[in-house]
């Protein structure tokens, strides 16, 4: 791997999930946070880099990029910052909330989501393959709200012991992603979650109350995590009673009209 190269090396050798792959020490990044380029998306690689701390991230138009920036944003889930306005809404039980119900539809309507001072998008199709093999090897997963069976919101990424790397969120209805989010990081928490890796700053995600940490700190954080099982598989099997589970029931008080359908 270099600092230039294709946005898919055809020659670099695909890593199935058990393969392990050693990427430049994060702390070597540039000023910019990229730690170097080249490659594949193989499950191996991809995995590789979240365990050390990695991850990609690059547009059409450039190679692919591995990224460990400093600062790096992270929500505590015992940190999670819900609003008044947003327990409002929840109460209100406007969605249906689910768990990996469909996967390939959230990535791809991530992708098709407009972003404020881009031009396109990274999710791309290179990327929605790559992570749609991760959530059939049962790593990756999504958060979804519909509304009249329509899927208006969510987000997705990547579980590796007690972190889930959160990768994208999407809303074609007001605070849609937030509604599924909110109950996704409860759930987490109550299962022993001690991290969610917002990787980069946004407004969105300090609202909820992520912060930003020293990439050091970051390190020493998902070391301890990875120590812990990986929940492995789809995730609506794995958390039957979400989004009703006690761990939410606070979220749902005032009615008891089921979320699932």
């Amino acid at each position: 791997m270099g600092k230039k190269g294709k946005v898919i090396d055809p020659s670099f050798p695909v890593l199935g999930p058990e393969e392990e792959f050693s990427f430049p020490d994060p702390r070597s990044a540039d000023q910019w946070g990229i730690v170097c380029s080249g490659g594949n998306l193989s499950p191996g690689l991809l995995l590789s880099a979240y365990r050390q701390g990695i991850f990609p991230w690059f547009s059409e138009d450039e190679p692919l990029l591995w990224w460990s920036p400093d600062p790096r944003f992270v929500l505590r889930p015992e940190k999670l910052h819900i609003s008044s306005t947003m327990r409002k809404l929840l109460r209100k039980r406007p969605f249906e909330l689910c768990l990996d119900r469909d996967f390939e539809a959230t990535i791809r309507a991530c992708s098709a989501s407009p972003r404020p001072g881009q031009r396109g998008t990274w999710i791309t199709q290179d990327m929605i393959e790559a992570y749609i093999a991760l959530h059939r090897l049962g790593f990756a997963h999504s958060a979804e709200a519909r509304r009249d069976g329509i899927l208006v919101g969510g987000l997705y990424g990547v579980s590796l012991g007690s972190v889930f790397f959160g990768e994208s969120m999407f809303s074609t209805e007001s605070d849609a992603s937030k509604a599924a989010f909110i109950p996704l990081v409860l759930t987490l928490r109550a299962e022993g979650f001690t991290l969610i890796d917002s990787q980069v700053y946004t407004d969105h995600l300090a609202g909820l109350g992520a912060e930003k940490i020293d990439r050091e700190d970051y390190l020493g954080l998902l070391e301890t995590a990875l120590g812990a099982p990986t929940r492995k598989g789809n995730w609506g099997s794995c958390f039957p009673d979400f989004p009703d589970s006690e761990s939410c029931k606070s979220l749902f008080a005032t009615t008891d009209k089921p979320l699932r359908q």
